[in-house]
């Protein structure tokens, strides 16, 4: 798990093809690699990627032909600058939100524009992914964690303030950028909740007559969940 505080950034040093995936290899002179040991996981652009090489300031990372077709790991190539995160451990600080570092598809940066310091970002996620982004809720572009500010459509705004933009990739963003979307974890689980009755009624065995207690549009109404 993550929390979508990018820690550093890394440099792709190569990235060596095989038979539909391929091995990254990523230097970083920022990240603090002292409490890293194979196996472990790090967050790259929001992927989550099993250390299987390390040494001072490099890490290696197998990624599989699925993670490619689903993230903009793919279209990498050497010299790429990514975002890094090292996975959580109990005495960490969740200062953003809770990422899985599993992405669930790619947004595309449909405008960028000064908004005093800052700068305001308009991201169109896939249709099958935006009614998962909410006004106010937390979405997740290339592993940072970010709060969403408004939403039309499919379309969904950020703000970046000038250290993120400095500290991340986020300054090298550009119109028409693929970035990876995660979206938030609880939005869901919520959703498969409310499917409960539904697959109950799909599922059924017979003789066993089902529970239909759990989790409904009208119970989080009742209690002020939703409007």
């Amino acid at each position: 798990m993550f929390t979508g505080i990018i820690e550093a950034t890394g440099t792709i040093k190569s990235l060596t093809k095989g038979e539909g995936d391929c091995r990254l290899s990523i230097s970083s002179k920022k990240l603090n690699f002292s409490d890293v040991v194979i196996g472990d996981s790090i967050a790259v652009s929001g992927v989550c990627l099993t250390v299987i090489e390390l040494d001072d300031a490099t890490f290696s990372a197998d990624v599989s032909n699925e993670t490619l077709q689903c993230t903009n790991l793919g279209s990498l190539e050497e010299g790429a600058l990514v975002n890094l995160e090292k996975s959580l451990k109990p005495e960490s600080s969740l200062g953003g939100h809770i990422v899985s570092g599993h992405v669930d598809g790619l947004a595309t940066l449909h405008s960028k524009k000064v908004d005093g310091e800052s700068l305001q970002l308009v991201f169109t996620a896939p249709l099958e992914l935006a009614h998962y982004i909410a006004r106010k809720g937390s979405a997740c572009i290339d592993g940072i964690s970010l709060t969403v500010n408004e939403v039309e459509g499919i379309n969904f705004s950020v703000n970046i303030i000038p250290h993120t933009a400095v500290e991340t990739t986020m300054h090298e963003f550009e119109v028409g950028r693929q970035v990876n979307l995660e979206v938030d974890l609880i939005s869901r689980y919520l959703e498969r909740l409310l499917q409960k009755n539904e697959l109950a009624a799909n599922y059924s065995i017979a003789g066993v007559e089902s529970n239909n207690e759990g989790l409904s549009i009208e119970k989080l109404q009742a209690s002020g969940f939703i409007k």
